[in-house]
């Protein structure tokens, strides 16, 4: 009698946490890698940063203000009052209260995070503080609070390495994301459908 075994796999994630797109896709890549290991699989998801504007201030203003001055007053209203984003996945978006800001001390969390293995944890709890919760994640204090959450111990250093990733992602071409990057050889820009991660998951290693 045999057993078939599920090839342990690898995806590279390319996201910034302040991306509500980038939210959405890691969701239906989160469902999808639930169905793999609930089958004896593993997937092992690795962060790559990327900062949409990097030089957003650190101390945060309303997401609302920011839209106002890009789209106009009624497109920020409509924005901010859109409640429907992201609901299929079980996201609550508000919009009307979320925090723009740098998200570089985040993505600093997100690697302390994931050296101790809690990479996924982090990603999800920084995503909802963002986008549902109207936590200023560029907020010291806020981001001790939330490593506590998921029993991360937060590590003094690592902003010359966050540097350097976040260079060698802009130098392999990356311009927007969510981009995930699998060692199935497939490659899935933006938030597509879960589908397309089980099938990213599934599918043979290529050899190209």
């Amino acid at each position: 009698m045999t057993t078939n075994t599920l090839p342990a796999r690898r995806v590279e994630f390319v996201l910034d946490l302040m991306c509500a797109h980038s939210y959405v896709g890691f969701a239906r890549l989160s469902r999808a890698a639930r169905s793999y290991r609930d089958r004896g699989g593993e997937v092992r998801v690795v962060f790559r940063p990327f900062q949409v504007v990097p030089d957003a201030p650190a101390e945060g203003r309303p997401l609302y203000d920011v839209h106002k001055e890009v789209f106009g007053e009624e497109e920020a209203r409509t924005i901010a009052a859109d409640t429907s984003f992201g609901a299929a996945d079980g996201i609550e978006a508000r919009f009307d209260r979320a925090v723009h800001v740098n998200t570089f001390e985040a993505h600093r969390l997100l690697a302390e995070a994931s050296a101790q293995g809690r990479g996924e944890q982090i990603a999800e709890r920084l995503f909802r503080a963002y986008l549902t919760d109207g936590l200023n994640i560029g907020d010291a204090d806020t981001l001790r609070r939330l490593a506590a959450e998921t029993g991360v111990e937060p590590v003094a250093g690592g902003a010359g390495e966050l540097r350097a990733r976040l260079a060698e992602v802009r130098r392999a071409g990356v311009t927007s994301v969510p981009q995930f990057r699998f060692d199935t050889g497939r490659t899935i820009s933006g938030a597509q459908p879960e589908d397309a991660f089980r099938a990213a998951l599934e599918g043979p290693v290529s050899t190209s």
